[in-house]
């Protein structure tokens, strides 16, 4: 007897959105389309005497973000559905600990930032015209220094703040972490943000103002602006500390984001049965 089969499609799952449906309202949907199928069956063939066919439920389209769009098979859900939140959080925290330490790693090295083209810091907004006039006055060579021991600035902290980023990472409780899982390629990397860079920002500035001082940056920048302000007669006074520690963090993140998509994407990558367990679950297989 051949089986009716249908697909659920665009079931919205923004992982990072307060209104987004859990795995319990996902299957709710799915059982009510079953149900509706069935009924349409039934009646359709109430007069004769052939077995009904049976609606099976294929895969699920679910809308990751209002560009994406992932299409996941209904066994896997399912399987899912029977992990424990505990279980996926962990396969999730793991992840974003791979991504912490080899982008911490990374960075530290010597010009990790610099030569980093998702990590690099530069000038900052407020002060691209203060560049655009000392290069215009022979002073480029002041101007591409002054970039340049913001990101040794921020390379120097990174190395000593490493168990920050870890202790945030540890300490964070993932409440949704299956919708997380489901939602788009660096969504634990922005739960992760949104949670923890309050407190490492507070932890991280430190680091970063004698970092500053250590590298000579602060002396540099101080000569650059005075320069600038007798130049020009214009008076500015950025907060580099302020500045450096954002765009450093803002760094991590960006290492951890490029890992975690990795890592969804690409089976090899998940190097422990815990990966493999929770994002084989995400894979786009039947």
């Amino acid at each position: 007897m051949k089986k009716a089969i249908f697909s659920v499609a665009l079931i919205s799952v923004f992982a990072s959105n307060a209104k987004a449906q859990d795995l319990k309202s996902i299957f709710g949907t799915i059982k009510k389309e079953v149900e509706k199928v069935n009924t349409q069956t039934s009646t359709t063939n109430k007069t004769t005497s052939t077995k009904q066919p049976t609606a099976k439920v294929d895969s699920v389209k679910i809308i990751t973000s209002p560009q994406e769009t992932k299409t996941i098979s209904a066994t896997s859900l399912t399987k899912l559905n029977n992990l424990s939140n505990a279980t996926v959080a962990s396969g999730l925290k793991e992840a974003l600990s791979i991504g912490l330490n080899d982008g911490i790693k990374s960075l530290s090295q010597k010009n990790g930032f610099y030569n980093n083209s998702v990590a690099k810091i530069l000038m900052p907004e407020e002060l691209q015209t203060v560049e655009k006039t000392l290069r215009s006055l022979g002073l480029g060579s002041l101007a591409d220094k002054g970039v340049k021991l913001l990101n040794t600035a921020a390379e120097d902290a990174v190395s000593e703040a490493a168990p920050i980023f870890v202790n945030a990472l540890t300490s964070m409780t993932i409440t949704d972490a299956k919708d997380i899982l489901l939602g788009g390629n660096n969504s634990a990397t922005n739960y992760l943000k949104s949670k923890t860079t309050a407190n490492l920002t507070k932890a991280f500035e430190p680091k970063v103002e004698a970092s500053l001082g250590k590298v000579g940056a602060d002396k540099v920048w101080n000569n650059m602006i005075t320069k600038y302000n007798t130049l020009t007669g214009n008076t500015v006074n950025p907060d580099l500390n302020a500045y450096v520690t954002q765009q450093a963090i803002n760094g991590v993140f960006n290492m951890v984001a490029e890992k975690e998509t990795g890592i969804r994407g690409n089976s090899a990558l998940r190097t422990t049965s815990l990966l493999q367990q929770v994002f084989g679950l995400q894979d786009n297989k039947k």
